[in-house]
């Protein structure tokens, strides 16, 4: 069904390249005109075309110029000239598309051209790459050009600070990792002032290998978490302590065991205040008390022990209520286990918890228009449609493969495979020719290493741990005699140039002479030329001294799970028509022949000899369906994770966006005025919506009214306008109530000035959703964990997901509001008087540390912690 769907998707191939090949005739008769201009002249170009974008025209028609003028850029700076193919890789990312060019067709250089004309906008483009080093490399290198045409190039790398962070997003084209612009678009939504935020927007974005970070990364989220509680230890302690002596059920708070709910009243709050020597427990620096003095009665009336959790070895150990077994590992959220653990007086554990998260599809999907390139984006065709809307368009090569890709070899077991891979290798060592090995993991990097080094043959072993100096082994891989041994990720993003990489070698030596591209940019560019061209001549000799040993040999050890990999690893030999040759040594024990049905190469190999390889077409196709297998698998599985985070996505999007209007000064009054109405009403309609008024209980009402705001009007005020309290009506106490709260909330206006009290709103709204928002998260996450289980009741699980999700989004956005006007009636206001002191308001404290947790170059999860500055 994939392959089918693939050929559908391709059928406007012809049509698309129609297209492409029209525009590179465009810029290659414009060539000569820009050809005859100073370097001033050229420079000129890019102020009118900008002036020409402000006046309205479009970007398609620009094209033709803007490449132009970028191929002659780089003829002078870096002595390149974009081929034809190059050119027409350039208009597919520019229409939004992934240009699929093999490896060596310098796909670096060709971002140079859509980054370009669309950085004329003045909106910025991000050029996304696998790692920091080759962001770094490719900003120095290519930054020339743009410099050069009068732009400004950035990289954002991840031992920035923010300040340095918002310079380079200002820049005109900024290069960086996938993982940084996610983490900082997450971190820009957890900023307490704009001033902390860095990026401008997602206007485009080009990613350099698309596959890899659009699909193998796909699986694994960004998330950025913190420690849940400050001082957790001593509170939870402390508030242990109080709910367990000084506050009496009935007395000082109530409890609502049906809806698992406790509410403090006013007496209970007066004794916490007076215990604590706090004046205002509702004022804002004193937002985290409320929370520990409410898990801490929820603890001590709603949690037994040996029913709800049990305690064992001085841990609390949840029970499962429906089954009665214990949950190792499962701990309650919201705070309330370490509550538990205060009040059983055993070690309280700090928890950490998610403060922001999203996928890298739903990241991605966000740019106002999205491109890629990579070598390897065929298999994957539909996904790229289905998901991001990206069409596949291959570009021709600009000169024809001569690759020679061998049938595969499969042997009994491993230890027969390697020693048939050190015998291949050693033959073709003594030669001269430059060998490749891939392997599938860091194990088999090393195992093979040392078998290698008992046959008395010097290489390289790289296992993606240091991309800058692995960068600099796999530009060398291609000289001769060299033997580079590398997991399938190492030293990726480099070209492997038989005789050696010029490029890189020339960029070393100007590195060696003291010259930087950004620093010493007028010398640096003098040199280059110079240096460039030295590196080319002592590469060309042994260019073609390679060449006639057979180019570059990969061999690869074990076949990925995706086809992709293997054909990435296939591609590094026989670039730009260059001869190669590759095979993929097997053994019946690999993963992939394991878990798939291998029967059929079982029997083939019973009666062979037990060192024998088998050269088998059939075995081959075998190992290509069970890849389309897997590769069925994981498609399902991130069409899954993407199913459940558009719920959350949605979410996200509406809190973001309202917290980005809070925080851009946006004026609340209106808002707040709305929330006021809507909390109060909704506590009223909670209690006097059914009977008659002799039937309500105006106590309980009062004093829920007051745990909101205080209150000044009384029952007997209503009963003497209504004639009778029998005659009190449900409207009428609306109307009255909301009057008050009005009039009350315009005097404590007035006593701060209205630009104060403009500020202290945003800043308890932000307070209030910083605090709500990774709450929800948690519980949204402890949704999706147990959602599948509902298929066992013949009901669709992700139907219940976004039922129930949408149900408890609506219900945090309740809390929010119902918090916001709370805190907002019982701030001591006294001391806000001045627009100053109300900025540092409601900001609360900074959490110790950040956990950042993402994909790496694998796809596998990688975690780091960062201590976080004070401000």
């Amino acid at each position: 069904m994939a392959s089918f769907l693939e050929k559908i998707l391709r059928t406007g191939d012809k049509r698309v390249l129609r297209q492409l090949e029209a525009y590179t005739k465009a810029v290659n008769s414009l060539e000569d005109s820009f050809a005859s201009m100073t370097d001033e002249e050229l420079r000129a170009e890019t102020d009118k075309f900008r002036e020409r974008v402000k006046d309205g025209e479009s970007l398609d028609i620009l094209l033709p110029e803007a490449f132009a003028v970028v191929r002659e850029a780089s003829k002078r700076t870096l002595g390149k000239r974009h081929y034809d193919v190059q050119l027409m890789g350039g208009a597919a990312l520019h229409l939004g598309n992934i240009a699929e060019m093999k490896t060596g067709e310098g796909k670096t250089l060709v971002a140079t051209l859509p980054a370009y004309l669309n950085a004329l906008s003045g909106k910025g483009v991000h050029i996304v790459t696998v790692n920091d080093y080759l962001a770094e490399y490719q900003a120095n290198l290519m930054g020339r050009v743009f410099r050069f045409l009068g732009m400004e190039c950035g990289v954002i790398l991840s031992s920035m600070e923010p300040d340095e962070r918002r310079k380079q997003y200002a820049a005109d084209i900024t290069y960086g990792t996938n993982n940084e612009f996610g983490f900082d678009y997450l971190r820009d939504n957890m900023a307490w002032t704009v001033e902390e935020q860095v990026q401008r927007g997602h206007n485009f974005a080009i990613i350099d290998e698309v596959d890899s970070i659009l699909i193998d990364e796909a699986r694994t989220p960004l998330i950025i978490s913190g420690p849940a509680a400050g001082e957790a230890n001593r509170w939870y302690a402390e508030f242990a302590r109080i709910a367990a002596t000084l506050l009496k059920r009935g007395e000082d708070y109530e409890v609502d065991e049906k809806k698992r709910t406790v509410g403090i009243l006013e007496s209970g709050i007066d004794k916490v205040e007076d215990h604590l020597g706090v004046k205002n427990l509702y004022e804002s620096k004193n937002t985290p008390l409320i929370g520990f003095l409410n898990n801490s009665i929820k603890a001590k009336e709603l949690f037994t022990n040996n029913k709800d959790y049990v305690v064992i070895d001085g841990e609390v150990l949840i029970v499962d209520e429906h089954t009665g077994r214990i949950l190792p590992g499962r701990r309650y959220n919201d705070g309330i286990h370490q509550a538990i653990e205060a009040k059983e007086g055993v070690e309280i554990k700090p928890e950490n918890q998610t403060m922001a998260t999203v996928t890298l599809q739903n990241y991605f999907r966000m740019y106002d228009k999205l491109s890629g390139m990579t070598g390897t984006a065929e298999t994957e065709a539909a996904e790229f449609m289905n998901t991001y809307e990206l069409g596949v368009v291959p570009i021709p090569t600009n000169k024809g493969v001569q690759r020679i890709d061998n049938p595969d070899k499969v042997y009994r077991d491993e230890i027969a495979k390697f020693k048939a891979v050190v015998k291949d290798i050693k033959e073709r060592h003594e030669k001269g020719q430059p060998i490749l090995v891939g392997t599938a993991s860091v194990e088999n990097s090393e195992y093979l290493s040392r078998q290698l080094a008992k046959a008395g043959v010097r290489h390289e072993v790289l296992n993606a741990k240091n991309n800058e100096r692995e960068a600099a082994i796999v530009a060398q891989a291609g000289r001769k005699g060299a033997v580079t041994v590398a997991t399938n990720m190492a030293g990726r993003g480099t070209d492997i140039m038989l005789g050696g990489n010029p490029e890189f070698e020339a960029v070393e030596k100007m590195r060696e002479l003291g010259l930087d591209p950004n620093t010493n940019s007028e010398e640096y560019e003098a040199r280059w030329p110079e240096v460039l061209k030295a590196c080319e001549d002592a590469a060309k000799e042994e260019h073609d001294e390679v060449t006639k040993l057979g180019g570059l040999y990969v061999l690869g050890t074990e076949r990925h799970e995706s086809r992709r990999i293997d054909n990435q690893l296939r591609g590094r030999s026989g670039r730009q028509g260059d001869p190669g040759e590759s095979r993929f040594y097997l053994s019946l024990t690999d993963e992939l022949m394991r878990l798939f049905n291998t029967g059929m190469a079982t029997r083939l190999m019973a009666a062979a000899p037990e060192d024998s390889a088998l050269d088998s077409k059939i075995v081959s196709r075998a190992i290509a369906t069970a890849q389309a297998n897997v590769e069925g698998r994981n498609a399902e599985q991130r069409k899954n994770v993407l199913k459940y985070d558009d719920v959350l996505n949605r979410q996200r999007e509406a809190i973001y966006k309202d917290r980005g209007r809070i925080l851009h000064g946006d004026d609340l009054k209106e808002q707040i005025s709305g929330f006021v109405d809507e909390v109060l009403t909704t506590i009223i309609d909670a209690r006097v919506s059914e009977g008659h008024a002799e039937d309500w209980d105006f106590d309980e009402l009062w004093d829920a009214l007051k745990q909101v705001y205080p209150i000044s009007i009384t029952v007997d005020d209503l009963a003497e306008d209504a004639g009778d309290r029998t005659k009190i009506t449900r409207d009428q106490i609306v109307k009255e109530v909301l009057a008050d709260a009005h009039l009350i909330y315009e005097e404590r206006e007035k006593s701060v000035g209205e630009e104060s009290m403009r500020e202290i709103e945003r800043r308890v709204m932000l307070s209030v959703i910083g605090e709500r928002w990774p709450e929800h998260l948690y519980e949204m996450e402890y949704l999706k964990e147990g959602i599948g289980l509902r298929a066992m009741a013949q009901r669709d699980p992700l139907v219940e997901y976004q039922r129930e999700g949408y149900d408890m989004y609506q219900s945090m956005l309740g809390a929010v509001r119902e918090e916001t006007v709370t805190y907002l009636f019982n701030l001591d206001l006294s001391k806000q008087r001045t627009q100053a002191s109300a900025v540092r308001l409601a900001e609360p404290s900074r959490p110790k540390f950040l956990q950042y947790s993402a994909p790496d170059e694998d796809g596998h999860e990688q975690v780091h912690v960062e201590r976080t500055k004070e401000k």
